[in-house]
């Protein structure tokens, strides 16, 4: 029976192949367009992690057109790629506003080659991530500064462009500029913008309130973003300004980005986009009717002279898209008519064949024959997409599990697993082991710094501290927090338990400690009644850890950022020192640091001044917490040296002026010996000259001596002292 209609189907049949053929060929177009396409050359790397890398540009000899196309690609760090030639240069420093010409000192600088986000060859152009710079108020005079200077002289491939980018300044008052080099020759652009009502600043782009904007000149090989000196009256709502050149249209202003201390380095801890133009630069197009330069390799491609500089360009012909620096990179676009004129062959035999079989479809058998082949083509396909669905859903997951493992083992290494898994009194933990503590139900404490969470861990309390996305400066910090305490280990010390290496940004395990912070005890919501007893234990047992840390480990460590707040109290009121996130493990002979870091109220002014952080650094500080627990007044009430400058200017007066200043409830038990020696050593902690200072061991021996022989009188007593 099938041999009879067998003729009658050939007709169909061969339809059905010409209408096969040609949607392979639309198929085989259409991938044309995909990543998949050759982009490199071959045996040649197209891809660093994530960034697609198309030729001329190469992460490997021969891979490259010259060695200004050289992309150094290091898939241990995130972003894995730069672009070599072009380099950021970092400079951290300070100037006093209310200087009538402020001079601005630096006290810090670091560079690094430029992070690569894209490469698009069709455009000519190059995407970086850059730095903000920034200026910041801790009071109406101080001033820290993060300026960043992006050079391309290192490469004669870049200039950065002038249509894509825009210099920004974003602040309550701000006078951003842009200095640079074009053609050897010095440039400078600037914008401003000042208001005093926030309301009429909105949300958006740049309108001049809030956030200013200035166009770029073209051909700029090198260019320092920074922001005009100035006095800062209202630090404390607007603490800071910034400046960058950014991809024009990127940055949306939002009026919450005026408020708090560096909002935008935190926003955007990688970085802005910023575009680079790139060309081919020794020379340029030939002659119409000439052949085309040695770089445009596509048989389809053509050549075009840069409008930013010297040196040309290759783009593909109309009608074709692709890598025009390849070897036939340049093929037929689809929809550009090209396809069609093509393909007009088959479509008129396609044509011929289907009026054929409309004649012979005529007879009822024949379609039904056709109808039932049909069906079971229906089915047949049917059964196909079913088995094909299951395999991709099958392959999805499977890549998904396969990325989130490689995920977890590249945040592993980055974060130093495969050192400190060899740290002994450190114990690494999976992320699904803390999964269960890191709930919001958990949450015990919050900040600018991240979240704290309390949980149990082998029935043990702990506390487990995520912190925010942070740079890079902050990454080393971590990693530094987790190397110095596994060589701590000390009754006032708190006790870090583990760390988990396996996300973004480590998480550390500490013990729990229940009390909460000495912050929280003299002036939060947890404010409780501190006998002189309780404070000479929490002093006395501080100084302890402190003088560990100095003197009794086989290395100096200075902790750099000693505050109420990095003090914790366990049930008995027993100190334990906390956050070494930006301490320092130093051998005792040698040069420590010049990057500032900690907070401005308890900071050595010699510290702050220099840069350089030493164990009389560590003793400043002590002896401002000294103050604040005696007084229990804030340290950074007004202006942030004002109980410190108050306390001294009293002392220098009168003793009894500066004993006065004293918590009330500790002059009702006390005695005027122990109140006078207090004084003293609160003094000799503050001195200016680094020499006078004591040591931490020094200070340790005078608050336990008063500690063993103070003996509180009966209130009736010391007040009796106190009116008398």
């Amino acid at each position: 029976m099938r041999s009879k209609f067998l003729p009658t189907l050939l007709p169909a049949i061969t339809v059905l192949l010409v209408m096969q053929a040609i949607s392979r060929m639309t198929t085989v177009a259409v991938d044309q367009r995909s990543p998949r396409r050759r982009i490199a050359l071959p045996g040649c790397p197209d891809k660093c992690g994530d960034i697609s890398i198309p030729y001329p540009f190469g992460t490997k000899e021969g891979c490259y057109l010259d060695i200004n196309f050289i992309v150094l690609c290091n898939l241990s760090t995130t972003p894995p790629a730069t672009a070599a030639g072009t380099i950021i240069l970092k400079g951290n420093g300070y100037y006093f506003g209310d200087q009538e010409n402020p001079v601005g000192v630096q006290t810090n600088k670091s560079w690094w080659a430029v992070d690569l986000i894209d490469i698009d060859v069709t455009r000519g152009e190059v995407r970086v991530a850059v730095p903000v710079s920034s200026d910041c108020s801790t009071n109406e005079s101080y001033h820290e500064l993060s300026i960043f200077t992006q050079s391309l002289n290192f490469s004669t491939t870049f200039l950065f462009s002038a249509t894509r980018n825009v210099l920004l300044g974003v602040g309550q008052s701000v006078r951003a500029r842009i200095d640079g080099v074009m053609s050897g020759t010095n440039y400078s652009a600037a914008c401003n913008s000042l208001f005093d009502t926030p309301a009429k600043a909105e949300n958006g782009t740049c309108m001049g309130l809030g956030c200013c904007e200035a166009e770029l000149a073209p051909e700029l090989g090198m260019i320092t973003v920074s922001m005009y000196k100035q006095s800062n009256s209202m630090w404390e709502t607007f603490p800071c300004t910034y400046a960058m050149v950014v991809e024009r249209s990127w940055y949306n202003f939002s009026l919450q980005d005026l408020y708090g201390y560096d909002v935008l380095d935190k926003k955007f801890p990688g970085g802005v986009p910023l575009v680079l133009d790139f060309a081919i630069r020794n020379e340029s197009c030939p002659a119409e009717g000439k052949p085309l330069p040695t770089a445009c390799r596509s048989s389809n491609s053509l050549c075009v002279n840069t409008t930013n500089g010297q040196g040309y360009v290759c783009k593909c012909q109309e009608g074709y898209e692709g890598n025009p620096y390849l070897p036939d990179g340049c093929q037929v676009s689809v929809g550009s008519g090209l396809l069609r004129c093509r393909l007009q062959p088959l479509l008129r035999c396609r044509k011929t064949a289907e009026q054929a079989a409309r004649e012979r479809w005529r007879e009822r058998q024949t379609l039904m024959s056709v109808s039932f082949e049909m069906n079971n083509l229906r089915y047949e396909i049917s059964t196909g997409i079913i088995g094909l669905t299951s395999i991709v859903v099958v392959v999805v997951l499977f890549k998904l599990l396969f990325d989130e493992r490689r995920k977890t083992k590249e945040f592993f290494i980055k974060n130093g697993g495969p050192v400190l898994e060899k740290v002994d009194n450190i114990k690494i933990f999976k992320k699904e082991e803390l999964k269960p503590i890191i709930q919001s139900c958990n949450v015990i404490g919050k900040g600018g710094f991240g979240e704290v969470y309390k949980g149990l861990i082998d029935d043990k309390l702990v506390a487990i501290k995520k912190s925010i996305n942070v740079d890079k400066l902050q990454e080393k910090q971590f990693t530094n927090e987790i190397i110095i305490q596994s060589k701590v280990i000390h009754k006032n010390i708190i006790k870090l338990i583990g760390c988990c290496l396996e996300v973004d940004v480590p998480m550390l395990v500490y013990e729990f400690v229940p009390r909460g912070s000495l912050h929280d005890i003299l002036h939060g919501t947890r404010k409780e009644s501190l006998p002189l007893q309780k404070r000479l234990n929490i002093a006395a047992g501080a100084a302890e850890g402190l003088a560990y840390m100095h003197s009794k480990t086989s290395t100096t460590i200075l902790h750099g950022d000693i505050k109420p707040g990095n003090i914790l109290l366990d049930e008995n009121f027993d100190p334990k020192i906390s956050d070494f996130g930006i301490s320092r493990l130093i051998a005792i002979d040698k040069t420590h640091t010049k990057c500032v870091i900690g907070d401005m109220c308890y900071m050595d002014p010699i510290y702050l001044q220099s840069g350089l952080l030493t164990k009389q650094s560590d003793v400043y500080s002590f002896g401002v917490v000294l103050l604040e627990l005696l007084t229990r007044q804030k340290a950074s009430s007004g202006e942030d040296t004002r109980l410190v400058t108050t306390f001294l200017d009293a002392y220098t007066e009168d003793h009894k002026g500066a004993i006065d200043l004293f918590d009330r409830e500790i002059l009702l038990e006390g005695d005027t010996e122990v109140f006078d020696n207090l004084a003293i050593l609160v003094v000799d902690c503050l001195k200016l000259e680094l020499e006078r200072r004591p040591e931490m061991t020094d200070v340790e021996e005078r608050l336990q001596t008063m500690k063993r022989s103070y003996v509180p009188k009966s209130i009736s007593d010391a007040s009796s002292s106190i009116d008398t």
